[in-house]
């Protein structure tokens, strides 16, 4: 059960009026209407917090660097022009290309678990965590960067796993169930049961005439979609093991699923649960920490912890028609097309194990083995994005191979570009 209440602040901020965006790297957030204080009675304030903007001058000689912070959540906003790392003091927000620190908010020592973004615009969703959250576990706060103070919470019997935003929805993840609010009103629109969901895996849509929501189902290897605008739920049986980590393309009507034992990658039509295409991260178990399609459903990269990132051609996308879709997923093997690694081995199709006819990666990029990265694409033409390494690379959409590493950046400490 979910419960709405509100800090006590002036109504939501008018984008309109002047000397009202104290923070030009945000946007306003145009889409929203909401007077938090006419849905519930006035709540006590917290501290406000330090505000800091990527700063030009050092800081004097005397006083000493303080440690940097823990990094507790790293995740990319829905374009992926924008990242965001919760840590054990605060929250940061930077821009992915151009590298560059937009600015930060510093509680006094209060963590932040979990921070999710809105595109560029000046709302977000916090969940406190570390060893001495800001907020509790259990809530979610909106935040308006306008004011630097959170105007409204939605709090839960259970702790918070996990956040997404569009700009219509505010979906809240806790371990066995979903919560789907309004935006403009906060008003409950659905829960949705689910197996245990530590993780917090849940993917949604961000077209605005498309609003597609995929969570796990109430089964071992089963991933639940709800198709709002068509009013329909179609559940997919994607894996024999329990599901890993997922990703839907912006228009939802894609989505590569991985599971516990992250050997093989799926990818399915939302709309009818059909299989298009799977390819083979490697040949040994491994935990996926992140897929990420990119804008043109073109490629799908993929991170784990064999501290390899794999990019991967996909011959399926958002727009093929109908038809060649029902086509090319009637069985498991159309689905499957050999690289150049494994043609030779098409005519054996059937009579050698499935792993001779598997799809591999065009490109990689290695990384230290068993530490945590996450993948989107980058603005630029075939470039990735990895956080965790904090750089960037660019892969050969032709010839593939190791990719090339373009720009590194320590986001804790801001530093010069390495010159590569």
């Amino acid at each position: 059960m979910a419960t709405l209440s509100a800090c006590a602040s002036p109504p939501w901020p008018n984008p309109d009026s002047p000397n009202s965006n104290p923070n030009p790297n945000f946007l306003p957030d145009q889409s929203q209407t909401l007077d938090f204080d006419s849905l519930m009675p006035p709540q006590p304030e917290s501290p406000p917090p330090n505000h800091h903007h990527s700063p030009d001058a050092s800081p004097p000689e005397s006083s000493p660097s303080p440690p940097p912070p823990s990094i507790l959540y790293l995740s990319f906003n829905q374009d992926q022009a924008c990242f965001a790392a919760a840590a054990d003091n605060g929250f940061r927000i930077y821009n992915c290309d151009p590298f560059r620190e937009l600015f930060r908010r510093e509680f006094d020592g209060g963590g932040i678990g979990h921070v999710e973004m809105l595109f560029r615009c000046n709302i977000l969703a916090l969940v406190g965590g570390g060893p001495n959250p800001q907020y509790p576990p259990n809530k979610v706060m909106i935040w308006d960067d306008h004011q630097g103070r959170c105007i409204g919470e939605l709090s839960f019997r259970a702790a918070v796993r996990g956040v997404r935003l569009r700009r219509d929805r505010i979906i809240v993840v806790v371990e066995q169930k979903i919560f789907v609010y309004n935006f403009a009103d906060l008003k409950l629109v659905q829960q949705i049961e689910t197996v245990p969901n530590p993780k917090g895996l849940c993917a949604v849509s961000q077209l605005s005439d498309s609003l597609v929501l995929a969570c796990p189902g109430l089964h071992k290897g089963q991933i639940r979609v709800e198709h709002y605008a068509q009013k329909k739920t179609k559940f997919i049986s994607a894996h024999d093991s329990r599901i890993a980590c997922f990703a839907l393309t912006l228009d939802g009507q894609l989505i590569a699923t991985a599971s516990t034992k992250g050997t093989l990658i799926r990818i399915f039509d939302t709309d009818h649960g059909t299989l298009l295409q799977e390819v083979r991260r490697g040949a040994n178990a491994a935990e996926i920490y992140s897929l990420a399609f990119s804008s043109t459903a073109q490629w799908l990269a993929v991170s784990s912890d064999k501290g390899t990132v794999h990019v991967f051609s996909l011959k399926v996308n958002s727009s093929i028609p109908e038809q060649e879709k029902s086509q090319s997923s009637s069985n498991s093997d159309a689905a499957i097309t050999p690289s150049s690694s494994s043609r030779s081995f098409i005519k054996l199709k059937g009579v050698l194990p499935k792993y001779f006819n598997s799809e591999w990666s065009v490109a990689q990029f290695h990384l230290q083995e068993g530490s945590h990265y996450t993948v989107a694409f980058g603005l630029q033409k075939n470039t990735v994005i990895i956080l965790g390494m904090d750089g960037r690379c660019q892969f050969d959409p032709v010839h593939g191979g190791e990719m090339t590493q373009l720009e590194y950046h320590n986001f804790l400490k801001p530093e010069p570009e390495t010159a590569l």
